[in-house]
This record gives structure tokens, sequence and C-alpha cells, in this order.
């Protein structure tokens, strides 16, 4: 009898571990494209800390939206509800993921001030991203756990 009863248990929770993984990873792949374009934008042009980091930033936030926004308009919903659907899945995963990577940039020492021909400015680039993705996991299976974040993508996934 137990077999039986074994045999029908409700599937396990898509608020899952592996489903937090997927979404900080989509979210990494967003935030890293536009944090490296960011900083070597900066880099290149020879700006400071400030400004190069507020690049990163918001190309960071543009590609996490962008991955997420062009996933849903394939789906087949509208740019206005899509632009929302990013919004509320991939705020404060970008969010937490910026504030720990530029975190970890600026306050390693030279990390700045190394130019894109070092192996320091990629090596602390790529522990900065890294780490971001370990703090955020958690952070996206507390909001997949709610409906939030990418559970409301989820639905548009097939």
């Amino acid at each position: 009898m137990q077999h039986e009863h074994a045999r029908h248990a409700p599937a396990p929770s898509p608020a899952g571990w592996p489903m937090a993984v997927r979404a900080t990873l989509h979210c990494l792949t967003g935030c890293a494209v536009g944090e490296v374009l960011g900083m070597v934008i900066g880099t290149a042009l020879g700006w400071g800390d400030v400004p190069t980091l507020a690049l990163a930033v918001v190309l960071a936030f543009f590609f996490g939206y962008a991955l997420t926004l062009r996933g849903v308009l394939r789906a087949g919903v509208g740019l206005r509800a899509g632009i929302r659907v990013a919004l509320a899945a991939d705020t404060l995963s970008i969010a937490v993921m910026e504030l720990v990577d530029n975190g970890v940039i600026a306050f390693w020492p030279g990390a700045m001030d190394a130019g894109l021909d070092t192996a320091l400015f990629w090596a602390v680039l790529a522990i900065a991203l890294a780490v971001a993705f370990v703090v955020t996991v958690p952070v996206n299976k507390w909001m997949i756990g709610r409906g939030k974040g990418h559970a409301v993508v989820h639905q548009y996934h097939h």
C-alpha cells in the first residue's frame, strides 16, 4: 500500500534549488554581458571608478531585462506586458547581483585600476561574478517560492 501512495506523490515544487540556479544563471548571463561591456568600455576610455561602475550597472540591467523580455515576447506576450514581466522577474535578482559583483570589484585592491590587458582585471571580474551568483541563488529561491521573480517568467517557458 505504501508503494501505491509513493507513486501518486506530488511532483517536487518548481521553487527548488534547481529552478533557483537556472534563474540565477539566466540573470548572471545578462549581468555578465553588461558588466563586462561596461567595465571594458569604461576602462578603455580611461573613465574613473564611479562612471565605469555606473555604466556597468546600467548595461547589466539592460541586458538582464532584454534576455527575459526576448523569451517572453517569443512566447507571444505583448511588449507592454512583457516589460512588466521582465521588471517583476529580474529587478531584485539583478540588483543583488550588481551590488555584490560591483562591491567585490570596488573593494578588491587594485582591481579598478587594472588594465584590460592584465590578469588581475579578468580574474577579479570572474571572481566577482561567481560570488554574486552564489549570493543571488538563495534570493531567487526565496522569490520563486513566493510566486515572484522567475516564477512569473516560468509560465511562459515551453
